[in-house]
């Protein structure tokens, strides 16, 4: 399944995930901060969709109520 979802409130523009059987195959994202998301896209290779949305839902950027890896999480739960 691939996953296209338009992250709110932070500087990334898109994010394009690939799950397949529940684990995370692959993550590209377009804009934002590209070694952090770099980074964040080798980590949650493999994982499961559950364990990334666990670990990554919540956090926040500075003052930002939400940040690129929170909306990695919501974009993950349109594959639950």
């Amino acid at each position: 399944m691939t996953i296209e979802y338009k992250p709110r409130g932070v500087c990334s523009q898109k994010m394009i995930v690939e799950v397949e059987d529940g684990v995370v195959q692959s993550l590209k994202v377009l804009g934002g901060c590209n070694g952090n998301l770099k980074g964040i896209s080798n980590l949650i290779q493999g994982m499961k969709v559950e364990e990334v949305i666990a670990k990554l839902e919540g956090v926040h950027c500075g003052m930002k109520p939400t940040s690129c890896p929170d909306q990695l999480a919501q974009a993950l739960k349109q594959a639950l």
